[in-house]
């Protein structure tokens, strides 16, 4: 089943986000029960990182919010709030290459 999480930054806190940004892209990148689709940060007006957006792919909405409680954003204190809602994919999806 595929999930979108929409994660918003606490007001302030670009500092916090390129201090555990490498951290963060590392473990985006890791092996996990979760499989990351498309991610990037989502942009303010002034063109400001504000928060992340993630397409992810996992058995259930528990596995992707249990996967999210390991984000080092999350344990940097970068992060306001976290929607995690079923996504249904249907046009432009990446074609896995097995």
């Amino acid at each position: 089943m595929e999930f979108f999480i929409y994660a918003e930054d606490k007001p302030d806190c670009l500092h916090i986000r390129q201090g555990a940004r490498e951290d963060h892209l590392a473990w985006l990148k890791a092996p996990s029960d979760v499989k990351l689709l498309a991610a990037g940060p989502w942009l303010d007006d002034e063109g400001v990182m504000r928060g992340s957006l993630l397409i992810v792919e996992a058995e259930n909405k528990k596995t992707v919010t249990d996967w999210l409680a390991r984000d080092p954003y999350k344990a940097a204190g970068l992060t306001a709030a976290v929607t995690v809602k079923a996504y249904k994919w249907v046009i432009g999806r990446p074609v896995d290459k097995a």
